[in-house]
């Protein structure tokens, strides 16, 4: 039960202790506070919490994950959450290690901490493992928000947005090259069908008033919405094969925009 269980909250700035326990409080939740880590680490030995609420970087950088490696070894069921800015890709992958159950970005929306402490002691377990994930089930799980990313961006980049074509039009080409994007991370070659498909897309884009440069930004724009993907998702990515799979990806949709200007430029004579 997320009512009266105990938080530790640890900040070395007092102003966010003074505004933000004083709000859990309001909302059900018991809240110890510490400012340093060796307080943090003398109310572990003493009391038991149900969450850790701890900041990244408490006097020196990474002083978050010390603490919870305190917290996970005495009490392993107690929900850990760290507070930070958003995370970066060393953060993330010190969180893996860790098993961090969740980053929260600074400053916090009181409803979502609340949401999510509450979401976190419904569902904790003695033992948590990451379930991680190579690059390539990431991007088929995420194949519709990346079409409706990239969407945005186009709709949103200054020279394609000038393009008068519908959004079924924009992103008719998508789903091929998401799943060759697939295909090849996943240890494979680019297949027939999907070159068919990029070279029916430039051929398709020459009617429609593209140039060469906005197919090419067309693509730049689609690496770039699974970067985002990636960044946001460092939890739960398999770091040991993030890289080629990455490069492996990104080779994919390369090879298909490349298929795609051949047959735009074959087209254009």
């Amino acid at each position: 039960m997320a009512d009266g269980a105990h938080i530790l909250f640890v900040d070395d700035e007092e102003g966010v202790r003074l505004t933000l326990a004083p709000l859990l409080e309001s909302r059900g939740f018991r809240v110890t506070c510490a400012a340093t880590v060796q307080d943090a680490l003398t109310l572990i030995t003493k009391s038991k919490f149900d969450v850790l609420l701890a900041d990244l970087n408490i006097g020196q950088p990474g002083d978050g994950f010390t603490v919870v490696r305190a917290m996970r070894r005495t009490h392993p069921e107690t929900v850990t959450l760290i507070l930070t800015g958003y995370p970066d890709f060393q953060s993330a992958l010190q969180a893996i290690r860790q098993q961090v159950d969740d980053f929260l970005t600074k400053p916090t929306e009181i409803s979502l901490l609340v949401e999510t402490i509450k979401s976190k002691l419904a569902n904790r377990t003695p033992e948590r493992h990451v379930r991680l994930q190579r690059l390539p089930d990431l991007i088929h799980q995420e194949q519709k928000r990346i079409t409706e990313d990239w969407l945005a961006s186009v709709k949103n980049d200054g020279e394609l947005q000038l393009v008068p074509i519908s959004d079924s039009e924009r992103v008719d080409h998508l789903p091929s090259v998401l799943e060759a994007a697939i295909h090849v991370a996943a240890g494979n070659q680019v297949t027939a069908q999907a070159m068919t498909v990029a070279a029916l897309h430039g051929n398709i884009r020459s009617r429609q008033g593209y140039t060469v440069p906005l197919i090419m930004r067309e693509s730049t724009l689609l690496q770039a919405v699974v970067a985002r993907r990636v960044q946001e998702n460092l939890l739960v990515i398999n770091i040991s094969t993030l890289i080629p799979d990455l490069i492996s990806t990104y080779e994919a949709i390369g090879t298909l925009a490349e298929v795609s200007v051949r047959s735009f430029l074959a087209a254009a004579r």
